[in-house]
């Protein structure tokens, strides 16, 4: 009989396995792809040689998790941090720049340095704060009540129709919604600006980093180390229900809720199924990536210094953008998340060429393909990007559902990002990651603290098996020299 089996292979399943094979337990892995890491891949998709990230591509919280820092991912892995962590041009010539100096990044916003600097500043101060409230159950009594009821505070400000008062010029909101908008919600909203203000910090903070060879090399070294402490891999394999798996003390699902239900089938209990039911799915993205023949040619040179740009225009473009969506709508001017990692890895495409990974927000199940929506907006700020293409490839949100079941209708969050659930991911309780179905836990992005590369998702879930299943409430050791 195994000790446990995980289902699902996303980084917070590959942290749960890693966490319970590190605490000495038999872990077996079904996936149903025939490749490990869920959103955390790296693929070839548009042309031989050019190495584009299947999802997540730029990991603000690389540095930041409490996993990655116990697993020691840093120090496993060659991460590139651009100096600026952001750009978001607001004209052809003009952009407003997220150094990772704080400092620098207010006195390049003018009028608004102050207000940068007084709405930012005390969080980066109180960031080990922050990082602990917001990994754990908001049920839990926090352990930093006034940072935390300051960075409340700020998300109130900043989510309300008040979130313009403080500034006086576009550049600093702009700057601020374009990390906001990640969350693919109406704005102004309060969640996701307390999602948003979270990234922002970091930026200050370690910055945006990103592994050199791409996503893929993150989902590497996890699974290098759960092999190397005897986690048994399956792959293609797609588990239909929990009845048809072998018997195991524990199972963690790396699913969504939808994908819960699914398997668990009768054996859910109805209370629970009922609250499950009330979780709902955010809207959806759609993706584009590119091969090119050259760099991105920028009007503004500085966009060539980082590694991430929101491609949209003033505040009131994105909100317009993102409410269109909200409702129902395909965004005339669409708000785009770009990443351009070849400028600074050479390693992800042959020598000269470049590879793009872009997002935009679409209605959830668009099946309508971005790729000319998303090639006029960058051309918008890159005149000539159309002629350096050498091939691209796209995901309508349904094919992004169809790729991966996880994300509902292409909502890549696994779960709107909306006030009530963010207190209850997908549930309200002290241990969100338990089921009430014996032995079964859940640690997808549908669990606290939500959507991410950060691993924290699945490390929560196998400490609470590790308690509840197997007695064990010692502290697993993650570094990379354990055995």
């Amino acid at each position: 009989m195994l000790d446990a089996i995980v289902v699902g292979s996303g980084p917070n399943g590959l942290a749960a396995a890693v966490t319970l094979a590190r605490a000495g337990l038999s872990v077996r892995l079904y996936e149903r792809s025939s490749r490990l890491g869920g959103g955390a891949q790296t693929a070839e998709l548009t042309e031989p040689g050019f190495h584009h990230d299947v999802c997540s591509a730029v990991h603000p919280m690389a540095y930041a998790s409490e996993f990655f820092q116990r697993f020691g991912l840093a120090d496993r892995l060659e991460f590139i941090t651009p100096q600026i962590s952001y750009a978001h041009p607001l004209s052809p010539t003009h952009a407003a720049l997220a150094w990772r100096d704080l400092e620098r990044t207010a006195e390049g916003l003018g009028r608004d340095a102050g207000a940068w600097r007084a709405l930012l500043r005390p969080l980066l101060n109180s960031l080990d704060a922050i990082s602990d409230a917001v990994s754990h159950p908001l049920l839990r009594v926090p352990r930093h009540p006034v940072s935390l009821a300051r960075f409340a505070a700020r998300a109130l400000e900043q989510g309300s129709p008040l979130w313009n008062t403080a500034w006086h010029t576009d550049d600093a909101p702009a700057l601020l919604s374009g990390v906001i908008a990640h969350s693919i919600r109406s704005m102004p909203n309060i969640a996701p600006t307390a999602a948003g203000l979270v990234l922002a910090v970091n930026a200050h903070s370690g910055g945006w980093p990103f592994p050199v060879g791409g996503s893929q090399a993150i989902t590497d070294s996890l699974v290098t180390d759960a092999v190397s402490h005897g986690v048994e891999f399956v792959t293609e394999h797609q588990v239909s229900s929990l009845d048809a798996l072998p018997p195991a003390r524990a199972v963690i699902m790396d699913t969504g809720v939808a994908g819960l239900s699914e398997v668990a089938g009768d054996r859910m209990p109805r209370a629970y199924a009922r609250a499950l039911e009330r979780f709902r799915p955010g809207d959806a993205a759609a993706k584009v990536d590119f091969a090119l023949d050259g760099p991105i040619p920028w009007t503004n040179p500085d966009l060539a210094r980082t590694a991430t740009l929101h491609l949209c225009g003033t505040r009131a473009d994105i909100a317009r953008a993102e409410n269109q969506v909200a409702r129902g709508n395909h965004a005339d001017n669409p708000y785009v998340l770009l990443s351009q990692p070849s400028v600074f890895d050479p390693t992800r495409a042959p020598a000269g060429k470049h590879v793009v990974w872009a997002y935009t927000h679409v209605p959830k199940g668009s099946t309508i393909d971005q790729t000319e929506a998303v090639t006029r907006q960058i051309e918008r700020f890159a005149p000539g990007f159309r002629e350096l293409i050498i091939a691209s490839s796209s995901r309508s949100a349904s094919e992004l559902h169809d790729h991966n079941p996880n994300y509902v209708g292409g909502d890549i969050a696994a779960g709107a990002i909306t006030l009530r659930q963010l207190v209850a991911r997908p549930v309200l309780s002290a241990d969100p990651w338990r089921t009430p179905i014996p032995g079964v836990y859940l640690c997808s992005a549908a669990t606290p603290p939500g959507p991410g590369v950060h691993g924290l998702g699945g490390w929560r879930a196998a400490q609470s098996a590790l308690r509840n299943e197997f007695g064990i409430r010692r502290e697993v050791d993650l570094a990379p020299r354990a055995r």
